[in-house]
């Protein structure tokens, strides 16, 4: 019988924090796939508007629980890169939609074959044992952290669905 210390939760917080700080460096944040320099706000970026195509400046302000200014500045740099297309919006003439371009979608694609690459190094060098446990583990958190963004409670919707 496992017994559960009240700081197990902070215990495995940490421990998780240390495994998303070594994906960091194993993945270089955006800046390892393009001459482009991408930033980890402006990948941000990237994954929320891949989840909801053409929403305005505003939603995404609030998704990413930021400044508008700060926002309008990522946008601008995104799109003078080639990686975000601004569009007037149908249903107003004052609302701007926010698209992401072939060029970025490309990146996301490489980006994330890249990541899996490494990612399927390190998986292989685990037992089949100890890698069933963390890909069932994985799922879980996935599950509670999707379910935190759906409450309102985690801040941008770009965390990424784990299958």
């Amino acid at each position: 019988m496992d017994i559960v210390s009240p700081l197990s939760g902070r215990t495995d917080a940490a421990a998780a924090s240390s495994v998303v700080e070594l994906l960091e460096v194993l993945w270089g944040g955006g800046r390892d796939l393009s001459s482009v320099p991408v930033s980890v706000s402006q990948l941000q970026v990237l994954y929320v508007l891949e989840k909801n195509e053409g929403i305005n400046l505003r939603t995404l302000t609030e998704t990413l629980d930021s400044r508008p200014s700060s926002v309008s500045r990522l946008c601008d740099r995104l799109e003078a890169v080639g990686f975000l297309r601004r569009s007037a919006s149908p249903s107003s003439r004052r609302e701007l939609e926010l698209h992401l371009t072939t060029q970025s979608r490309t990146f996301l694609a490489e980006l994330r074959a890249r990541r899996e690459a490494g990612l399927a190094q390190v998986l292989d060098a685990m037992r089949p044992a100890d890698r069933k446990a963390l890909v069932t583990g994985l799922r879980a958190f996935g599950a509670a952290a999707d379910q935190r963004v759906a409450d309102g409670d985690g801040g941008a919707s770009a965390v990424p669905h784990i299958a």
